[in-house]
């Protein structure tokens, strides 16, 4: 069977949060299977690291969850207390349909967390054509004391700098450290990489 069109490089680039929204309703009730038939790495990856650092009791924040292929991956590496949220509806209702995770909720983009977690994952969300470099601290502030965030730059997201100057920035202030960062393959369908990168905050 031939593969499908390659996805559009367009999704890795700057825009406003209302299209971002608007790229991932539409592209919802397809997500899954095209990512599974694009060989996406970046979940197992993540998810991996996130394991070295974080007992699998934790409950485990999944930031921009989509339609829970992340989600997915937590339960299969042994993690079964989760959360999630993402701010695009349609994906929700697909990720609820799953019964993944414990609490899950529509957030409003830039909105602080409701609570204070002492592990969060965030995979292929805080990178360009998606979440805003910004969204880093938002995540930092919503760690507990000692908490562990878990997330991943692009090959895009990395060229572009605007994203490792944020979390250079909370590094030199003292406020997270880097417990591990290391690239690896993120979509094999554009032959792209990512950075899968463990944070532990002071």
């Amino acid at each position: 069977m031939s593969r499908k069109t390659p996805i559009k490089p367009q999704l890795w680039t700057p825009r406003p949060v209302e299209e971002t929204i608007a790229v991932y309703r539409d592209w919802a009730d397809s997500y899954d299977a095209d990512l599974a038939d694009r060989g996406y790495h970046t979940p197992t990856r993540l998810v991996a690291a996130l394991a070295a650092h974080v007992a699998t009791e934790t409950t485990v924040l999944d930031f921009g969850c989509g339609t829970g292929i992340s989600g997915a991956a937590l339960l299969e590496r042994g993690f079964t207390h989760l959360h999630g949220t993402d701010v695009t509806p349609e994906m929700v209702e697909i990720a609820r349909a799953k019964e993944i995770y414990e609490k899950l909720w529509v957030s409003e983009p830039g909105a602080p967390l409701p609570r204070a977690y002492d592990a969060i994952v965030a995979v292929g969300v805080v990178s360009l054509g998606a979440a805003p470099p910004n969204t880093l601290s938002v995540l930092i502030d919503g760690l507990s004391p000692g908490g562990v965030l878990a997330l991943s730059f692009n090959d895009p997201t990395l060229a572009d700098g605007s994203y490792d100057a944020v979390l250079d920035s909370h590094v030199a202030k003292g406020e997270v450290t880097v417990t591990a960062r290391e690239h690896g393959p993120h979509l094999d369908d554009v032959g792209m990489g990512s950075d899968v990168i463990v944070l532990r905050r002071a």
